[in-house]
């Protein structure tokens, strides 16, 4: 009678937990932080950097910005204006204290006529586990957050986690 091998124990019936370099950190998916050109909102930060840490897995800091096109500012190489410092610290602070705490961290700035779509998009191709919608509701108005919430619900099929 052949022997049978035996499998890898399933996770109730392991005695102790993987160790944090094991989690998959290659296979899993990213933790998406993101805001639309605003502060991020402390919950929120909180929240994506807890869940970054707990999981084991990278943290992408996103912020989609909406930009026009300016001709004369494209030929003259200033169709990007610079982040306030104080947007610079909101987003430079989640990247910061996830480094620190040995989280793997992608900073992306996207700029689009359509940053809502454009989020979208991007939480698709990174294949994200959780998204983390986390702008500081007080420096945005309520039908700008409503309408990206209420695209963010109906599109994406990943977990998702609002600043409401």
């Amino acid at each position: 009678m052949p022997a049978l091998e035996q499998a890898e124990p399933r996770a109730e019936q392991r005695a102790e937990p993987r160790a944090a370099g094991e989690r998959g950190a290659a296979t899993g998916r990213p933790v998406m932080l993101a805001t639309l050109d605003v502060p991020f909102d402390p919950d929120a930060v909180a929240f994506a950097l807890d869940s970054a840490v707990e999981l084991g897995q990278r943290l992408v800091v996103a912020n989609f910005v909406e930009r026009p096109p300016l001709p004369l500012s494209a030929m003259l190489g200033y169709e990007d204006l610079p982040a306030s410092p104080e947007l610079e610290r909101s987003l430079a602070e989640p990247a910061r204290l996830a480094s620190s705490l040995g989280v793997q961290v992608t900073r992306l700035r996207v700029r689009s006529l359509h940053p809502v779509p454009a989020m979208l998009e991007v939480v698709a191709e990174q294949d994200a586990g959780l998204l983390v919608f986390g702008p500081d509701r007080r420096r945005m108005s309520r039908l700008r957050y409503w309408r990206a919430a209420r695209a963010i619900r109906s599109s994406v099929t990943t977990l998702t986690w609002l600043a409401d």
